[in-house]
């Protein structure tokens, strides 16, 4: 057996038996949950035996934690800076117009016996790793010196979601997006890109992800389908798979690995005609057609538990009786409730084999407590903990677990199971025994050289060729000859000098190309467009997969240069499976990128590289395809993937044709061969 590598900063180090320990309840004596020898499990039995009740309903929730670096009063600060410590109030709870507390770091860390964070700001690896190094120096120095771990949504991301931006931010590498890593179907990619991504998150002290997104598809106007990775269960599952294992380790979670939270069970994709249970709007999770949710919804999850995926977070909705088909296998019923609170949806997920622990959604006893508004904050807690949820999302709110545990409103087996299950996972990360990292290293590794080209190449296999009329494309050099070639941007809010960096970026690249700015000069067109798929923070509308003025796409411009140039070629950002009528017409040739760099379209636009993507989503024909009717009900099921959804509509075609006869569904791409 070899000695494992010792991180300390407060507590001493003893030496047992020839191998050295932490001693972190500073008492000189090696006990079970300081031997590093001892399995994961075993270790988290004996800490649990030792901790105050306090000190478990502190590990049971994870709240957003702001850096020091964002505190603009410096005097607020401590470690260097590092750490936050203003105390003031928010005002997110409907039932204390005070505002609850918001405390500084450390009294989060030694008074609250906060140990999960979640970090929304995106500074470079060194200060991300400065920042935990500090919030793990104040836990050792507690009582029994249990590690901080901090979580974060996905960072290796091109247009991964992201709360603001600061002066100090540096991205991770930026792969393309989820549905950029899915069109290209290459299942060792995605490994790659897991082994890549976890590198930079462990060497920048990220040791847990809020990631990845196991719904598939079933709504085409859900506007988090960008999240995903597309509509096909089967591929979905071979993906989360190989996500788990790449980010967490090939037969569970390991020492340098990043514990991943899959989501959102049971699947977020069967969305009421489109509307997120962000919102009052959507709530609702419906199951229209018989043995959905098994056949469509649940595979990618128990591939996700297979893998051993560390733990897993329910949605937010309400399970429909009423608007579904019952039974709905696996399930007998449906209690008209939130997932989270959902006790017959979670026994599902621990009959599917999962052993790790459930950790919520953001919000839901304050914002999202559908099918549970009628209860007190304490009372929720209760239903939430009894029901299965393990950790509660984005609240520092301790005290209504605290007053739910008192009130007997859960039990004590409940609070130990959930302890244990949450510092299991800080056990097998190694995170007990070292919980510090280099900073310096943090940013050798973060999109570091290899990792950056890796994600170019991935950028590249991403693209789908979708409609290649007369064969348009490529527009290789001996095609350009004496021709003139017109680079033009659409999207919401676009600055002049990012159309002036795109286009010098593409001028570089390509210096055998002539280019122009005026439209009216060129013998070609390539046009991008990234349309607006709505605000995070508002309901999405049932129209919105429409691509107009509406959307920040000024189709009179296009028109006006489909009149004037020969020949117009469109490369499309698919964040959401559009409806395609007012733009494919306009384009000789049309291709589509997921959160895809710009560049990488134009190189396979100009046959720099050959299209190897295939479509992860299908398109809509038209609107008639997904309205709805005046009970509410979609002319096309919102609970089946687009490339079945025709088998369910009694012969009206959901399909998008273009003007070549390529039908748009899943699968679907061209090639130059």
């Amino acid at each position: 057996m070899e000695q494992v590598e010792l991180g300390t900063r407060v507590k001493s180090v003893i030496e047992v038996e020839g191998f050295r320990f932490r001693d972190l309840n500073d008492n000189g004596i090696l006990d079970p949950y300081e031997d590093w020898r001892l399995t994961p499990s075993e270790r988290a039995a004996d800490l649990v035996t030792r901790m105050s009740p306090d000190e478990k309903i502190g590990l049971m929730v994870i709240n957003s934690r702001t850096m020091g670096i964002s505190q603009p009063d410096k005097d607020l600060t401590s470690h260097g800076g590092a750490l936050d410590e203003q105390y003031h109030r928010i005002k997110n709870d409907p039932h204390n117009t005070a505002g609850l507390p918001y405390e500084g770091t450390t009294q989060q860390i030694s008074e609250l016996h906060l140990r999960h964070f979640i970090m929304r700001e995106t500074p470079p690896g060194s200060t991300i790793a400065t920042w935990v190094n500090a919030m793990n120096e104040v836990a050792e120095g507690t009582r029994l010196g249990i590690p901080v771990i901090v979580a974060a949504n996905s960072k290796n991301e091109l247009g991964g979601f992201r709360l603001g931006s600061t002066a100090q931010d540096r991205d991770f590498t930026q792969w393309p997006g989820t549905l950029g890593l899915a069109a290209s179907g290459d299942l060792e990619l995605i490994s790659d890109f897991a082994a890549k991504s976890r590198a930079e998150w462990v060497a920048s002290g990220l040791r847990k992800g809020y990631m990845y997104m196991a719904d598939t598809v079933t709504d085409p106007r859900w506007f988090r389908t960008n999240g995903t990775f597309g509509e096909n269960p089967e591929f979905n599952a071979a993906a989360i798979g190989a996500i788990v294992r790449g980010f967490q380790g090939e037969h569970g979670l390991e020492r340098d690995g990043v514990a991943l939270t899959t989501k959102h069970f049971p699947g977020g994709g069967a969305r009421e005609n489109g509307f997120d249970p962000h919102y009052a709007e959507g709530q609702f999770n419906v199951y229209p057609t018989p043995g959905s949710l098994q056949k469509y919804h649940l595979p990618p999850f128990q591939a996700a538990i297979d893998a051993g995926t560390s733990s897993v977070m329910p949605y937010y909705a309400i399970p429909s009786a009423e608007k579904s088909s019952m039974p709905q296998p696996p399930l007998a019923e449906f209690e008209a409730v939130g997932f989270a609170y959902n006790k017959g949806v979670l026994d599902l997920l621990r009959s599917m084999g999962h052993r790790g622990y459930i950790n919520s959604d953001s919000g839901i006893l304050s914002k999202m407590a559908w099918g549970v508004s009628e209860l007190s904050m304490p009372e929720r807690v209760g239903k939430a903990v009894m029901a299965g949820t393990d950790i509660i999302a984005d609240t520092n709110d301790v005290e209504s677990i605290r007053t739910a545990y008192l009130r007997g409103l859960f039990t004590t087996e409940r609070l130990d199971d959930t302890a244990r299950r949450l510092v299991e996972e800080m056990f097998a990360l190694g995170l007990f025994d070292n919980p510090y990292v280099d900073p310096d290293r943090a940013d050798e590794v973060v999109a570091n050289d290899e990792f950056t080209a890796a994600a170019a190449q991935a950028h590249l296999k991403s693209v789908v060729l979708m409609k290649n009329h007369a064969k348009t494309l490529p527009l290789g050099p001996e095609r350009l000859e004496g021709r003139t070639v017109y680079v033009e941007l659409f999207e919401s809010d676009l600055r002049v000098a990012k159309l002036e960096a795109l286009r010098a970026s593409i001028a570089a690249a390509h210096l055998d190309i002539r280019f122009t700015t005026d439209y009216h000069h060129a013998d070609v067109a390539v046009l991008f467009l990234n349309p607006s798929a709505g605000d995070y923070f508002k309901p999405v509308g049932l129209l919105d997969l429409d691509i107009h003025e509406g959307s920040n796409i000024n189709l009179a411009k296009i028109s006006d240069i489909r009149t004037v140039v020969p020949q117009v070629v469109i490369g499309l950002n698919v964040v959401l499976p559009w409806l395609l009528g007012n733009i494919e017409p306009l384009a000789d040739a049309l291709v589509a990128g997921f959160d895809t760099r710009t560049e990488a379209l134009f190189d396979v636009i100009v046959g720099a590289y050959s299209p190897t993507g295939r479509l992860p989503l299908t398109f809509p024909i038209d609107n008639a395809a997904i309205a709805v009717d005046e009970h509410g009900v979609c002319a096309s099921p919102n609970d089946v993937p687009g490339y079945a959804k025709e088998d369910y509509m009694a012969g009206r075609p959901y399909v998008y044709i273009d003007g070549d006869g390529n039908r748009y569904q899943l699968g679907f791409g061209l090639t130059y061969g």
